[in-house]
């Protein structure tokens, strides 16, 4: 079964007025997931978090592009220059992302600075969604700044909400009304569907995901029906595959291209966010000739951190010059720049000549079967007693880390439980070596593995 998608907060608004501060308090909260993948040198865009038991998702939209960790910190240009031509188009590309894949908006102004003709042109883009848009107005760190948060009512968007989110000031209040502004989770499907397998094509504009969808639909394949999707996405399709159903979960990128605004284009990463929650299988889509970029692995360790399959689908493979080495040079390459995914399977197709397109939906099904994979008990414990002695584990402050059994706990995604003397003492590359040494044996091709370590469990006769 999969996951109802997370509602998503945007923030936006021009530079300075603390986006960032405020997106790192509230990921700061409790049960924000926020650690950094292995393998992977992404920066973060975007981050779960909780509050009154709601899951949501929050983004920075001014860091929505793939930046180097310079260019992630807020820039430091000189807010009265924000007027500018250039400032005024990247700030409208926020915005309209934003109102196109955002549940709730954030639009934060700066109550140091006052309002600008960039707040002003934000707003004005805002006030054209029925979704609902709260009022921010940052730096407010004394009673004067809250005092002079009232002009921002010149602004149409209601009430200003006074806080600062570097101190912590009322953000608490914040995320209260952020909340009740969130809206349930959207139907996913009709009970009767639930156990379709649902394929979401993701990937960089341009790279070819409404090519691959029309290929993929131009198949001697029956198309049932069309479905609607969430509210913002225009429709899911129904299809069947060697008599398999099957759903292609839309994105706004597989839209006609002449549909496609250019700063919704731009932010495909939420588009991503969007598709990837709605669907068990992704496939990721990578340009042949472009290469692996660090949208590719923004997009790529979502998919992970959502616990989806996946497969790797590069694209455009007729126009990459070739020889007998080409594919296996380019698949090593592809292994290095996305370690974190090295369990994941690799297409090399044309979308465009149709070549190996018939593999892809295959794959897809076969990597959603390795997903429901269930070990027996028996057999995990033989393969870690091998382990462990092949590799017996550090010693943790001078004790033996020990091992007493695992088991799988559950499928979708697939979870082993450890039960050791010490789970604190379990290095991060240990846990690797042991889910590589599953993989060894049973593959799970395409799909993400959870390891869990839990201390010994109390005999039943209370010992």
């Amino acid at each position: 079964m999969i996951q109802k998608p997370k509602p998503l907060v945007a923030l936006v608004g021009r530079p300075n007025v603390g986006k960032s501060t405020l997106f790192n308090r509230i990921i700061g909260r409790r049960h924000a997931i926020v650690e950094d993948l292995p393998g992977t040198t992404r920066d973060r865009i975007y981050a779960d978090a909780e509050w009154q038991d709601r899951a949501f998702l929050v983004v920075d939209t001014g860091g929505i592009e793939a930046m180097s960790g310079k260019e992630q910190t807020e820039p430091m240009a000189d807010p009265l220059a924000s007027a500018s031509i250039g400032f005024i188009r990247e700030i409208r590309e926020q915005a309209e992302a934003a109102i196109a894949e955002a549940d709730v908006i954030l639009l934060l102004v700066d109550a140091s600075q006052g309002m600008t003709s960039a707040d002003a042109e934000v707003a004005e883009l805002l006030r054209t969604t029925a979704k609902p848009v709260l009022l921010v107005a940052n730096k407010a760190d004394n009673d004067e700044r809250r005092l002079n948060a009232a002009e921002f009512y010149a602004l149409g968007l209601g009430d200003p909400i006074a806080i600062s989110a570097y101190h912590g000031t009322d953000t608490g209040d914040l995320l209260d009304t952020i909340v009740a502004h969130l809206p349930m989770a959207p139907r996913i499907g009709e009970k009767d569907d639930d156990e379709i397998l649902r394929i979401a094509i993701v990937g960089r504009p341009n790279v070819g995901k409404s090519s691959l969808l029309n290929a993929l639909l131009g198949h001697d394949r029956a198309i049932v029906s069309d479905l609607p999707g969430t509210t913002r996405d225009p429709i899911d399709t129904f299809l069947t595959w060697d008599g398999e159903p099957l759903i292609l979960v839309d994105t706004a990128g597989i839209r006609r291209r002449g549909h496609i605004e250019r700063g919704i284009e731009k932010y495909s990463v939420l588009r991503a966010l969007r598709a990837v929650g709605r669907a068990e299988v992704a496939l990721l889509l990578v340009d042949a000739v472009e290469g692996v970029t660090a949208q590719d692995a923004h997009i790529g360790g979502y998919i992970l951190e959502e616990n989806r399959s996946l497969v790797l689908v590069v694209n455009k493979w007729d126009a990459v010059a070739k020889d007998t080495h080409t594919m296996v040079e380019y698949t090593r390459v592809l292994r290095e720049e996305l370690k974190f995914l090295n369990y994941v399977p690799i297409l090399f197709i044309s979308a465009l000549t149709r070549q190996r397109v018939n593999q892809v939906l295959p794959t897809a099904l076969r990597v959603r079967k390795e997903r429901f994979q269930r070990i027996p008990t028996s057999e995990l414990n033989k393969l870690l007693q091998d382990a462990t002695v092949a590799h017996p584990p550090k010693t943790f402050r001078g004790k033996r880390l020990r091992f007493y059994y695992v088991t799988q706990a559950e499928a979708d995604p697939p979870t082993f439980v450890f039960f050791v003397n010490n789970p604190a003492a379990v290095h991060f590359s240990y846990q690797r070596y042991l889910e590589n040494k599953i993989r060894e044996r049973y593959r799970f091709e395409g799909t993400p593995l959870q390891l869990e370590f839990r201390g010994k469990p109390p005999r039943k006769d209370g010992g």
